[in-house]
């Protein structure tokens, strides 16, 4: 055998384990290609039914919160109103301590103070309308 007759087959040997070894990576990629295909399918496939029971229990919640929303408006109505009546009854309060202060101790001294601020309530409000109606005439 010539040299030129050995290195050719060396060649045609090294070349058959190259094709050999291409191949047989060609084969193993092409199976985890396919396992990655199932998986992603898998994959897809969940994920569709998790959106839709997303899209479910959105629309669920969605009218729950409907239905919740006249009861909140309520319970922000009433805080106004109990806001309003805790206001009444510090001005109340305050009117009472400070004719209890002025008129001195006791039921009797309140009494008297409260009656004193009604009649000056009463009389500033007859003057006013007595006023008006001359002012009208």
């Amino acid at each position: 055998m010539e040299p030129g007759q050995l290195a050719l087959i060396i060649f045609a040997v090294a070349f058959l384990l190259l094709v050999l070894f291409i191949g047989i990576f060609l084969l193993r990629l092409t199976r985890s290609l396919d396992i990655i295909t199932l998986d992603v399918d898998s994959i897809a496939r969940s994920s569709n039914e998790i959106l839709g029971n997303a899209n479910t229990l959105l629309t669920d919640v969605n009218g729950k919160v409907k239905a919740l929303d006249p009861t909140v408006q309520a319970v922000a109505e009433m805080s106004d109103t109990v806001s309003q009546l805790n206001s009444a009854v510090q001005k109340v309060t305050t009117k009472f301590s400070t004719a209890k202060a002025a008129t001195g101790f006791g039921a009797s001294g309140v009494a008297a103070a409260v009656a004193k601020q009604a009649a000056k309530a009463a009389m500033s409000k007859h003057r006013a309308n007595k006023s008006s109606k001359k002012e009208t005439k």
